[in-house]
């Protein structure tokens, strides 16, 4: 035994560790074929689509709605939603028919998964280069990526990619500012990122007056708590330099105390920040309103937020805190859904059967639509396979269309989100509704997809005295 093997193992251990070396090398290069196999599969599904589309009228729609319905295909055998597939299949077909030379490096074991990514994601300033540039770019690209680590690269190659554009960095700020945009990633123990793609200097400067405005509320607290912005903070809370409360609705829901209370605000400079750009956007009206008029106030700033919350009974009332449903994104805290809860001008209360869960009936003190109310309460979301978008953001769909006879009857109603309603009308996607508001759907190729009306975590049960539910006044 050497003078390491009491801090290296024995030479039994290092002989384990070279088997397991070869065995994780081995199956990287069997993963290496299957993903290039994928790659491969997803391209060519894309050119089918195209194909398909090719010489009709309307040439774009038709190629967006064949390339739906070839990207739900696959989601369903992949069980994944059929936008992740789309967007799988863009890049897919972007590899296989602009980086050739990429795909066989990484074929080959030269490159990895993550240095195709870097390359690709730099290659995309060269949308407008000639061919000659673009294979000079990725011959460059895969000499730099065969030396080392994907993160170490990824300037290097980027830089490269400038040297070979075409189009100056202004033109092509100005086309990537055309694709500003804002969405929420659900994150877990009921929260989410709110992500806003803009212009760095806008992106810049908002973060800047978020830190100056939080600063305002921390410098204002009481004199004896002060100190630093990132530690503990005395009593009370002061408006912001926009006259914003820092509190405000949205601070309660971070479980943060609300002004006048007794408890020391503890908030770091993080969190005050979080608190004001809630309030700011819940709350404030926006400079540009296309809707005002002379010095009047526009309509703008008198939107307010909705959102669709199951919340049970028991969590209601204080009894437990269990989670209520944030339908179409993901589980929230009982503080939440009770400060929601009081807040809410009108209450819809659910019969659910009490052992398939499915809904029986709906009641509730406004009644307007009732077929809406209905429905939404029964199908809290799309119905098609997959999809989560919730039914206040979805168009009710006549399952056998209204142009054919189909009435306007529950058993012949259900929530599809915009792009799925089209594709049910645009392509060979079929649908049909059975009792109990479940939908079957039929795929192109004639996979059959079942759809199980959502069974709601909120479900009142008959009464152990014989009365129901609907004899009783509800709780709240």
């Amino acid at each position: 035994m050497d003078e390491y093997s009491g801090s290296m193992g024995s030479d039994a251990d290092v002989a384990a560790l070279v088997s397991i070396v070869g065995e994780v090398e081995a199956a990287v290069v069997l993963l290496t074929a299957a993903q290039v196999a994928e790659v491969r599969a997803l391209a060519a599904a894309g050119q089918l689509a195209a194909r398909q589309a090719a010489g009709s009228p309307a040439a774009v729609r038709a190629h967006d709605m064949a390339l739906r319905s070839v990207a739900a295909e696959l989601g369903g055998v992949l069980r994944v939603t059929d936008r992740t597939v789309q967007s799988r299949i863009d890049e897919a077909r972007d590899l296989v028919e602009h980086y050739a030379a990429t795909l066989g490096a990484w074929e080959s074991g030269r490159i990895t998964r993550g240095h195709v990514r870097v390359i690709t994601d730099a290659g995309s300033v060269l949308v407008d280069a000639s061919p000659e540039r673009r294979a000079e770019f990725e011959a460059a690209a895969i000499a730099r990526c065969e030396r080392d680590t994907p993160n170490r690269v990824r300037s290097e190659v980027e830089i490269l990619a400038e040297r070979f554009a075409e189009r100056s960095f202004t033109d092509r700020h100005r086309d990537a500012a055309a694709e500003r945009r804002v969405r929420v990633v659900p994150g877990s123990a009921g929260m989410s990122d709110l992500i806003a793609t803009l212009p760095t200097v806008i992106a810049d400067g908002i973060l800047d007056r978020l830190t100056q405005q939080a600063q305002i509320i921390v410098d204002a607290r009481e004199p004896g708590n002060a100190g630093s912005a990132f530690g503990a903070r005395g009593a009370g809370d002061a408006p912001d330099a926009s006259g914003a409360s820092s509190a405000g609705g949205a601070s309660g829901a971070f479980g943060e105390s609300r002004m006048g209370d007794a408890e020391p605000d503890r908030r770091r400079i993080d969190q005050v920040r979080a608190d004001v750009f809630s309030d700011l956007l819940l709350a404030g009206a926006p400079a540009l309103d296309p809707t005002a008029s002379g010095d009047g106030q526009g309509s703008l700033g008198a939107i307010r937020a909705q959102v669709q919350v199951i919340v049970p009974a028991l969590t209601l009332l204080g009894v437990d805190d269990g989670p209520a449903d944030l339908v179409g994104r993901s589980p929230i805290d009982a503080e939440t859904a009770r400060c929601l809860a009081g807040d809410t001008h009108s209450w819809a209360r659910v019969l659910t059967d009490p052992v398939e869960g499915t809904v029986l009936a709906v009641d509730r003190y406004r009644t307007p639509w009732p077929q809406r109310r209905f429905l939404r309460a029964r199908d809290q979301h799309c119905r098609f396979p997959g999809c989560r978008r919730a039914a206040i953001r979805c168009e009710i769909d006549h399952t056998i269309d209204a142009a054919k006879g189909g009435p306007t009857a529950l058993w012949n109603l259900a929530h599809l989100c915009q792009r799925h309603h089209s594709m049910k009308q645009f392509t060979r996607w079929k649908v049909r509704q059975l009792p109990g508001g479940v939908l079957e759907w039929t795929s192109p190729t004639g996979r059959i997809y079942r759809e199980d009306a959502p069974a709601p975590p909120v479900a009142f049960t008959p009464a152990s005295t014989g009365t129901t539910a609907v004899d009783e006044p509800p709780p709240f």
